[in-house]
């Protein structure tokens, strides 16, 4: 019997697997004799823990101590790793520290709390701020005021219930009258919208069906993690990502736990770096998750010039309404505010609290008089001004909350007198000792994260929607494009620092797959065309909702391609209530909406689609050469390409729930006849670069080098390409269409390292080859991407 390939501590590559009751454990094992042909090295596990029953996606936690048994349960999860192992494939699983599920009839623990109140043995679990909720809980959970709903109301069983919702009783509570009873719980059952100014638990940004867990208390870290690390030192798991790390209130210290917890295991986190934002070196973790890297591929394809020239058309298209996203610096600013007042009000209001606390029993008096007011405005004027998710203990406050953005939060304010607040919140946030101040800071840092997540990635990204592939968590809408010697420069530092990092480019929280984004790169590159042909189609089409709306549609159907109207109409819809311009999800107006379904299908899913459809086809050389460069650079650049369920081949998807669709495995095979996925040229240069990095893992491993090739010659801005240990070299083309306008690759050559060179993505046979200086055309003459392997 051939013994099972041995599986690498440090993955080669991941795949990303979205489980599901359609898509259980076994669903999974049965897929991993196509999953290990591939090349990748582990599967990559969403959530695995008990979930709310029929839950999608498992970040909805409930119980902690026991593998989902919807999926399969432990047993189901253990054969999944016995049948990986056979094939030589590891397990890395999805961790959710921040928050459990607010669902108290399937989490016990939260049951127990409700019912027995801050004595529960179970109250350190749950970040509850029970002063400000008079000793009571609040549980937003009624349709309407309580006086409303009483009669839904009732007592069965010993339990509250309220349609599908059950509550526990107090001890003794249960014969009292109902609205004595209700005063008499640890909790209060109120109208849903009193959550946005009046909760008393940290939640998950803004959602109130996710509440916060207090990770950062050894005995919590131990109840919560107990399943997971006795399944890592059983070997049925062998890593870790991180959900959110930047919810906890000391994530240093929680990840300092965990590694010393797993014995070390490779371990990354999803952080979202800003441009100029480095990770915490501290940190004992392999790296991120990859959105820092996505940023810069995506960036690779995108024509800055035809960015900006995409903004202009886009500003004269959408002249007709005001503030509709014309200014990302602006747009963003006002996200931020809205969000504060209206989504965050009740974390703002905690935070505010909080720095009254300090301020109130302060030995400094520079500390003191300082109204409640006063220190909430000079909160939001310094959260709306981060550049970052958040500060961390392990690194500079100061360089988080700037002087130059406490100056502009000073004028600010109206009665300069007050301004001082200002400087009050900011040595706070900066320093000193107490545990009054050592809980502002995390509050403050908490606060800032659910801010930056919910005004950018939910709210500023559907608002400002020139050029919607920029419009990408951890990216820079108002920046897109990264030149070569940028993203060269990127790859160095990531070779250097965390070589072991993530990289992704599709992700189950991406709003757009990297196909469709490559396909939207190519309008950066012919903005004036894409400006003729929307004229075009809109003239035929008036019954437009609003120009933001309309153009951000008219782009989702260029990038997605021919689809069902429903997807579109979904997305779309979804898109208009993140903005919150007309509609929202919680005040929602049904004819804006419906007006928004009728130009989807009477627009871009209708016979004016047709010429964007037309432009498309004319385009799809080029968008073809962005899909491969895309996924090339991606599988062959510093760090550990984690590959999303499907992206395999060619994926076209939207903002889930539309990307979290169940995929079949293998794929299949065509129904026209036409070419098969297994035969496509994506599923070529994927399976090619990822057997390559399984085959000679030290050229991309933590002791490899990366190494710039410039090109020379008259379009040698248009191939990007570098070297991997002087083993490997990968070479793409960048902004085709800019190229083919402009004569093609002509004389132009790019110098390769020393030796002889095979091309990888080659038939079987042709036996082409390279040394020297090869010529750029010549290299891409098959396809517009090349993957070299050193031969002698």
């Amino acid at each position: 019997m051939t013994p099972a390939p041995a599986v690498p501590v440090v993955p080669t590559a991941t795949y990303r697997l979205q489980l599901q009751p359609a898509f259980p454990f076994a669903a999974a094992a049965a897929a991993v004799p196509y999953l290990a042909s591939l090349g990748v090295s582990h599967l990559h596990l969403s959530p695995v823990l008990e979930a709310v029953p029929g839950s999608l996606h498992g970040y909805d936690v409930v119980d902690h101590t026991r593998v989902r048994a919807e999926l399969g349960g432990e047993d189901g999860l253990r054969e999944l790793a016995r049948t990986a192992r056979e094939h030589g494939l590891g397990l890395v699983a999805d961790i959710v520290p921040n928050h459990m599920a607010m669902a108290p009839r399937h989490n016990r623990a939260l049951w127990e709390v409700l019912r027995e109140g801050p004595k529960s043995p179970y109250a350190r679990w749950f970040d509850i701020d029970w002063e400000a909720g008079g000793g009571q809980v609040l549980v937003p959970v009624l349709g309407g005021p309580v006086g409303a709903e009483l009669e839904h109301l009732r007592v069965e069983d010993g339990v509250l219930r309220y349609h599908e919702h059950a509550l526990p009783l107090r001890d003794g509570t249960e014969e009292l009258p109902l609205p004595q009873l209700l005063d008499a719980q640890w909790y209060r059952p109120v109208w849903w919208r009193l959550a946005r100014t009046e909760l008393n638990y940290r939640r998950f940004f803004s959602i109130s069906e996710l509440i916060g867990v207090r990770v950062e208390d050894p005995e919590v870290f131990e109840a919560t993690h107990g399943t997971l690390l006795r399944l890592l030192h059983e070997g049925v798991l062998d890593g870790l990502r991180v959900d959110h790390p930047d919810g906890l209130a000391d994530p240093d210290t929680y990840l300092d736990r965990l590694h010393e917890a797993t014995g070390g295991r490779w371990t990354v986190v999803e952080k979202i770096l800003a441009d100029d934002e480095r990770l915490p070196p501290s940190w004992p973790v392999a790296g991120t998750t990859g959105y820092d890297a996505l940023r810069r591929v995506d960036g690779l394809f995108t024509d800055p010039e035809g960015a900006g020239e995409l903004l202009e058309h886009y500003r004269r298209f959408a002249a007709p309404q005001t503030d509709r996203g014309g200014d990302w610096a602006a747009t963003a600013r006002r996200a931020a505010y809205g969000v504060l007042g209206h989504e965050l009000a009740a974390e703002l209001d905690r935070l505010t609290r909080a720095a009254s606390r300090v301020c109130a029993t302060a030995h400094d008096p520079a500390l003191r008089d300082r109204a409640p007011w006063a220190l909430r405005t000079a909160l939001v004027e310094l959260l709306v001004r981060l550049e970052v998710y958040r500060p961390y203990a392990s690194g500079d406050p100061a360089a988080v909350v700037t002087e130059e953005a406490a100056e502009e939060a000073r004028r600010a304010f109206v009665v300069s007198e007050e301004a001082g607040a200002v400087d009050v919140v900011r040595a706070l946030v900066l320093g000193g000792t107490g545990p009054a101040r050592a809980e502002f800071r995390a509050r403050f840092a908490q606060t800032a994260s659910a801010l930056r997540a919910k005004a950018m990635e939910d709210t500023a990204f559907y608002r400002y929607v020139p050029f919607l592939a920029a419009n990408e968590v951890g990216g820079e809408p108002g920046a897109p494009g990264v030149s070569p010697a940028d993203f060269h420069a990127y790859c160095a530092r990531v070779q250097r620092d965390w070589p072991a990092g993530g990289t992704v480019v599709s992700t189950h929280d991406t709003k757009r797959s990297a196909d469709v984004r490559a396909a939207l790169a190519v309008l950066t590159e012919c903005p004036g065309r894409w400006a003729e042909v929307l004229a075009r189609a809109t003239h035929a089409e008036e019954a437009e909702p609003d120009g933001q709306l309309a153009w951000a549609a008219w782009q989702t159907a260029f990038g997605l391609g021919p689809a069902d109207p429903e997807r579109i109409r979904e997305a779309m819809l979804k898109h208009a209530r993140e903005a919150g311009l007309y509609t929202s999800w919680t005040e929602q107006e049904p004819p804006y909406e419906d007006a928004v379904a009728a130009f989807v299908a009477t627009g871009p899913c209708g016979v004016p689609g047709r010429w964007v459809a037309a432009l498309r086809e004319e385009l799809a050389p080029h968008i073809r050469a962005n899909v491969l460069g895309t996924a090339l650079t991606h599988l062959t650049m510093p760090g550990v390409p984690d590959v999303y369920q499907g992206t395999e081949h060619e994926y076209l998807a939207l903002v889930d729930p539309d990307n979290r669709r169940p995929v079949q495995f293998p794929p299949p095979e065509p129904a026209d006849g036409g070419e098969a996925p297994g035969e496509s040229v994506k599923g070529a240069v994927t399976t090619a670069a990822l057997r390559l990095r399984r085959r000679r893992p030290e050229v991309f491993g933590t002791s490899a080098t990366y190494e710039p090739l410039v090109a020379e010659g008259p379009a040698a801005a248009h191939c990007l390409a570098f070297a991997r240990s002087g083993e490997v070299v990968t070479a793409v083309t960048r902004l085709s269409l800019r190229l083919a306008e402009a004569g093609g690759w002509g004389e132009t050559l790019l110098p390769l390292p020393p030796g002889r060179w095979a091309d990888a993505l080659a038939p079987k046979g042709t036996g082409r080859e390279f040394t020297g200086h090869a010529r750029v055309a010549e290299l891409f003459e098959r396809l517009p991407v090349a993957l070299l392997e050193r031969v002698g």
